[in-house]
């Protein structure tokens, strides 16, 4: 599950509603209650969400201070993988 894209989980969700629909419809239901304002206020909550989320994890330096650890930390992660590829 880790390395599932969010795309990937989104098609999924899709169909799953789309077979929910359906089925319902063969049954002789009515089918799932969705108004477009509902469709279009969810998507806009989770783009909200997914964005808040993704800003929250990233790591987001203000300072001089943070800015130059994050440099230190990149050209020493830079250099551990020059290390590795040279013993191959």
């Amino acid at each position: 599950m880790k390395n599932i894209k969010p795309t990937t989980l989104i098609r999924t969700a899709v169909s799953i509603v789309a077979m929910i629909n359906t089925a319902l419809l063969m049954l002789g239901k009515s089918p799932l209650p969705f108004e477009s304002e509902q469709v279009n206020i969810f998507l806009t909550l989770a783009f909200d969400v997914a964005t808040s989320i993704w800003g929250f994890w990233k790591n987001n330096s203000f300072t001089k201070e943070a800015i130059r650890a994050d440099q230190i930390m990149n050209d020493a992660k830079g250099r551990k993988k020059a290390r590795r590829y040279r013993y191959r």
